[in-house]
């Protein structure tokens, strides 16, 4: 199996799919999740899937270890090629890691300045696809400051992707896994997708909340295994 049968046979086309095909440049996504349920594992494995499709991704982490970041990709990596028969894996991870950008920021670290850094970045030494944000607390943001994601994946042409966890003590979560501190900020947000385990399959459902042509709550056909890590059918 090419790298290109891999893509195309990749669960990822259904995960698109269910969202009205892909988020789209200019666009925020946001998957949201209670914490240890693979957020982060779903980034990994959407920025995986678009950096062998040879787009250049900037991971946003706010992680005392990058490395950990990094052990992320090799881990999930493995377990995407390991039912292919390529040859060369360690030259695809190679390549494939040749499009990956990842910027570490302190937890405090201020939007304005995080946003600011990745701006220079972009526009002066790196071409950017999709960025993605790892466990940032967006539910602590203000509305002023949604708007300047938003202003930000517009003026740099980028898809923006955010992992949340509920952070407000006061934060109820639905049956979906979304918490209503979530709310306020659904209208910027373009694509919502909330993960929650199931408790018969043991495994995590995922559920579109809203896509630009919907709010109806749909249970996608994909989930992800808390074995493999990875999204799968």
């Amino acid at each position: 199996m090419h790298i290109s049968d891999l893509l195309k046979n990749s669960p990822i086309r259904t995960f698109d799919a269910s969202i009205g095909g892909a988020l789209g440049k200019g666009n925020l996504g946001v998957i949201v999740a209670k914490k240890g349920i693979g957020k982060t594992a779903c980034l990994v494995h959407l920025a995986t899937d678009k950096m062998l499709q040879g787009e250049n991704i900037v991971h946003v982490t706010f992680s005392n270890d990058v490395n950990d970041v990094s052990s992320w990709y090799k881990e999930i990596f493995k377990q995407v090629v390991n039912s292919s028969d390529i040859k060369d894996t360690l030259v695809t991870y190679e390549n494939m890691l040749s499009h990956r950008t990842i910027m570490n920021f302190p937890k405090d670290a201020s939007l304005k300045t995080v946003l600011s850094s990745l701006d220079a970045l972009i526009r002066n030494a790196i071409k950017a696809d999709t960025v993605f944000f790892d466990s940032f607390a967006l539910t602590l943001l203000s509305m002023d400051e949604v708007a300047l994601i938003k202003k930000f994946a517009k003026d740099l042409n980028v898809e923006v992707w955010f992992a949340v966890s509920p952070v407000r003590q006061e934060a109820v979560v639905d049956e979906y896994g979304v918490p209503n501190t979530l709310q306020p900020y659904e209208k910027d947000i373009d694509v919502l997708v909330g993960l929650k385990t199931d408790e018969n399959s043991k495994k995590v459902k995922m559920t579109v909340i809203k896509t630009p042509h919907s709010n109806d709550r749909k249970i996608m056909s994909v989930m992800l295994n808390p074995a493999t890590m990875l999204i799968e059918e």
